[in-house]
């Protein structure tokens, strides 16, 4: 893929969702660090529920720590491998109240040591908490990716950021993370994409192959037709 494809594909998803963002609710990188700890094999919507009362309980690391691992869990009991993720939080917690005088580190080495945080929260964290730019590639930035061609079908989560990282200017990185999200989670769907309204079909390999199919079954159906009059 040249640089003129990018480009485009880039001007067409920033046109489609100017406005993209983070959608997980939070006041500041503490709040964010634990809501995307949470968001893991869950959805956005489901964990804001959850943490509109959560993140009025729990201001501080200390406040997660003072309490039962129980009562936690019961806290966020709506949210998928709810029992993990409260030990992940309360872990993290004594870690940055030990280590970092209760402050979420703002260097992404340090926060890919903390429980439950893995290299996409790290880069969600860092990007959109401290202004670092940054690719935190989820389900849906690796699916659009990978259907635009802008990485390979085999290539691991870690292949997709390297390439994405070296096509994309670095200081659209943050901003093209969201909008890929966003293109993903309203558009360009898992089960059902909208290729026939997509205005990237005529880069997409696996758009041309869903709008190729039903006209194949069609020209059969026709054939057919004509030798069984």
């Amino acid at each position: 893929m040249n640089a003129a494809d990018v480009r485009h594909i880039l001007d067409t998803i920033g046109a489609m969702f100017p406005d993209a963002r983070c959608e997980l609710n939070h006041e500041n990188a503490f709040e964010l660090t634990i809501a995307v700890l949470l968001s893991a094999q869950c959805t956005d919507a489901t964990v804001n529920k959850v943490t509109a009362d959560l993140f009025q309980k729990y201001k501080t690391p200390e406040d997660y720590v003072s309490v039962p691992l129980e009562e936690l869990e019961q806290d966020i009991r709506k949210i998928g491998l709810f029992r993990s993720k409260a030990k992940h939080i309360q872990n993290l917690c004594h870690i940055l109240l030990e280590r970092y005088g209760g402050e979420v580190p703002r260097e992404h080495e340090q926060l890919v040591e903390l429980p439950g945080v893995g290299r996409k929260t790290a880069n969600v964290v860092v990007s959109n908490a401290f202004d670092v730019p940054a690719i935190a590639v989820d389900t849906h930035v690796e699916r659009v990716s990978k259907r635009l061609g802008l990485a390979g079908w085999n290539d691991s989560v870690l292949e997709v950021e390297k390439k994405l990282m070296k096509r994309v200017p670095r200081d659209e990185w943050t901003l093209t993370h969201h909008r890929l999200i966003f293109f993903g989670r309203y558009h360009c769907k898992a089960q059902n994409p909208k290729c026939e309204v997509c205005p990237l079909l005529d880069v997409c390999r696996e758009g041309k192959k869903r709008m190729k199919t039903p006209q194949n079954r069609k020209n059969k159906k026709n054939a057919a037709k004509k030798d069984n009059p």
